[in-house]
């Protein structure tokens, strides 16, 4: 029988991290990281592969996100610590191997969103006349560059930035839905694509589970805030409420903004549309100035990414910090108290993913790590349940919950990788590979599993 692990604490590092998020700004910083890039940015991309039926897709994404959801509030409770889910895995499992691979794929899939959010900047602020000329792939990687000057500069600066980017972003989404509501019923909420016109396949059913598979990455955004656990205040009590206080108010929106867009504007043209909700904001308001909504979009996305790219530092620094990535990745700068090295680490890796792929190939590519890394964490909560002398979490969710949820982000990844293109498949593969050859790279690594610190 596994020896449950102890509850005692090795010595801190001489410099850590702040605690500075409270109840009210750890629930913006949940939300802030979920409404991005994935509704803003891929509704359109969406639109393209399941046709009117994208809100069915949106609906297939959300039980799958909801399942996985509730085992990160408990998780969170529970472990609240920068490096997450690797942490959760090795805990419950202990295995070098597969804690390593659960972290960087952790990272990975921020570090793939990062990318697709400042494609979808790109496009956007490229549909302004004065930047019209310069390429969408420059602005990207200009705006990659200011988020890592913002998560260098604090983790205070970060959440404000985020409350700021959060309130835009929500009110755009309501915006959306208030003034395209007229619209409903006016198109076919049922058609989809044939085969001829590109459809991965012509069962209905299965075309909107595929569909789900890119669309559910609107939803992900819960599992960076277990990764913020050392700079909340009251992590046991405020995690798991910004998490399930933040799914609820996004699917209801994000169910509204689909039915909407596919409303106002026929999911063909949506499809083609590079900034498709200013797009459908410009049908359905166009007394709006037409720049106001893109502007909406730039704040949504980057807020997104802030949030993406404040979760990889910690995850990087925690992983370093208990020795299964290169030491100076845990060096925390002495005056502005943040993880510099690694983030200067993602920035060089978000600049080449920047020039590797879109923003629909990155996207699925987000989907497809995390729904790997979501499936070893709700197996991992199953095997902590049952471990005699593991602390309960404040919330504490059915067995049956990460048992389905196991299940579903399994059967998302088949369908997705059996049905779609493999660009996106290849990319995560390509991205895992990497960090085989790191895991292979460390001296020790398996010897360091044994002394990582505990909460």
């Amino acid at each position: 029988m596994r020896r449950p692990m102890t509850d005692q604490t090795a010595t801190p590092p001489k410099q850590e991290l702040v605690r500075a998020i409270g109840p009210m700004q750890m629930t913006l910083y949940a939300a802030g990281s979920m409404m991005g890039a994935g509704i803003y940015g891929l509704v359109g991309k969406a639109a393209g592969q399941v046709g009117a039926m994208v809100w069915a897709s949106f609906l297939v994404a959300l039980v799958a996100a909801l399942l996985t959801g509730l085992s990160y509030a408990c998780l969170a409770s529970r472990y609240p610590r920068a490096g997450g889910a690797a942490y959760v895995a090795h805990r419950a499992f202990d295995r070098g191997l597969l804690t390593h691979l659960v972290g960087m794929a952790t990272a990975c899939s921020g570090l793939t969103s990062i990318a697709a959010g400042a494609w979808v900047i790109g496009e956007n602020l490229g549909s302004f006349a004065p930047l019209a000329a310069v390429p969408p792939v420059v602005i990207a990687l200009a705006y990659a560059l200011l988020m890592a000057g913002i998560v260098f500069r604090g983790i205070r600066e970060s959440i404000w930035a985020n409350l700021v980017c959060t309130v835009i972003e929500a009110g755009g989404l309501l915006l959306v839905i208030v003034v395209g509501a007229r619209f409903w019923g006016a198109q076919d909420l049922l058609a989809v694509p044939s085969p001829s016109e590109g459809a991965a396949t012509g069962l209905v059913p299965l075309l909107i589970v595929q569909g789900a598979a890119l669309t559910f990455f609107a939803f992900v955004g819960f599992e960076d805030s277990i990764n913020v656990g050392e700079e909340v205040k009251n992590p046991r009590r405020d995690l798991p409420l910004g998490i399930l206080t933040v799914m609820g108010i996004t699917a209801l929106l994000y169910i509204g903004v689909a039915v909407t867009a596919v409303s106002v504007v026929p999911w063909r043209e949506l499809a083609e549309a590079k900034a498709p909700l200013a797009h459908v904001m410009t049908t359905a308001a166009p007394w709006l100035p037409g720049w106001t909504f893109v502007v909406i979009t730039v704040f949504a996305v980057a807020n997104s990414a802030l949030v993406n790219y404040v979760t990889a530092s910690r995850l990087l620094y925690g992983m370093a910090r208990d020795g299964r990535l290169p030491a100076p990745l845990s060096k925390v700068h002495a005056g502005r108290r943040t993880p510099h090295v690694a983030i200067l680490v993602l920035l060089a890796v978000i600049a080449v993913l920047v020039l590797s792929g879109g923003v629909a190939q990155l996207g699925e590519a987000t989907t497809l790590l995390l729904l790997a890394v979501f499936t070893v964490v709700n197996l991992a909560l199953l095997v902590l349940r049952r471990r005699p002398g593991e602390k309960k979490g404040a919330f504490e969710p059915p067995a049956f919950v990460p048992a389905l949820g196991a299940l579903v982000c399994l059967g998302l990844i088949v369908v997705r990788v059996s049905t779609g293109a493999l660009a996106a498949p290849l990319t995560a593969g390509v991205l895992l590979l990497a960090a085989l050859a790191l895991y292979a790279l460390m001296p020790g690594t398996a010897a360091n599993e044994a002394r990582s610190p505990e909460p």
